[in-house]
């Protein structure tokens, strides 16, 4: 599992997105783990949870 600094994943947020959606990613402030990034497929097998895509206000 990749670990990133809260702020390069602020300033990569891209990457991290990429590297997310191949295996987690823990984000660490501090040197402590604070969240962990996961791609929707991983999230869904999980929890049994399906992410449907959402509508952004706005847009479209």
């Amino acid at each position: 599992m990749k670990a990133l600094s809260a702020r390069e994943a602020k300033y990569n947020f891209g990457r991290m997105i990429d590297l997310a959606r191949a295996d987690p990613v823990v984000v660490e402030k501090h040197g402590r783990p604070v969240v962990v990034v996961l791609s929707v497929e991983k999230f869904e097998e999980l929890t049994g949870d399906n992410i449907s895509p959402s509508r952004i206000e706005g847009e479209g």
